[in-house]
């Protein structure tokens, strides 16, 4: 077995990128407080193609310099944009005809793997995900259409931010 070399990957150009069919997915991030997470989740919206990214709060933003180091340059192919309050973002989404989903553990939640019953609502999708220690605040709950929960079989019942959106989306680019 031979790794390949990174001329070999055929990447897409930045304009190829733009132009690519993308899930249709909005990502929000919800007073997540480590650039570094949100860089990483740049990435991760990159390699399964999302929409957007909005970013809410207190959530850091390009060019903040942990964002671009953990994004390798995603925060120029993925689209986003900046909120003050997470409740804007969602209105505006809501008016354009999204059904947001919240990805926290909750009383009714859709577990993760459960998503495929999901495919009618696939289309204009918004997934919410939380501040690393508060989750998504509880206003914003209020609002949701639906919580998707990811299954887990450890003590903890936590997952890093920025994993859990690797989780779910990947999830979603599979089986959608």
């Amino acid at each position: 077995m031979r790794k390949l070399a990174n001329s070999e990957l055929e990447r897409k150009t930045v304009e190829e990128f733009r132009s690519a069919k993308k899930l249709p997915i909005v990502v929000v991030l919800d007073n997540v407080r480590s650039a570094y997470n949100v860089g990483s989740i740049f990435r991760t919206a990159d390699a399964f193609p999302v929409e957007a990214i909005y970013l809410c709060g207190i959530t850091g933003y390009p060019p903040h310099k942990e964002i671009l180091k953990t994004a390798l340059g995603a925060t120029e192919t993925v689209k986003w944009k900046y909120y003050k309050s997470t409740l804007e973002a969602i209105h505006e989404l809501k008016i354009s005809g999204y059904k947001i989903y919240a990805v926290e553990q909750a009383e009714g939640s859709i577990s993760l793997n459960e998503i495929s019953n999901l495919k009618p609502q696939i289309s204009n999708l918004v997934l919410i995900f939380g501040h690393e220690v508060n989750g998504v605040q509880q206003d914003i709950m209020n609002v949701c259409d639906g919580c998707i929960e990811i299954p887990q079989g450890g003590t903890k019942h936590s997952l890093n931010i920025a994993v859990s959106a690797g989780v779910v989306l990947w999830e979603f680019f599979r089986k959608c």
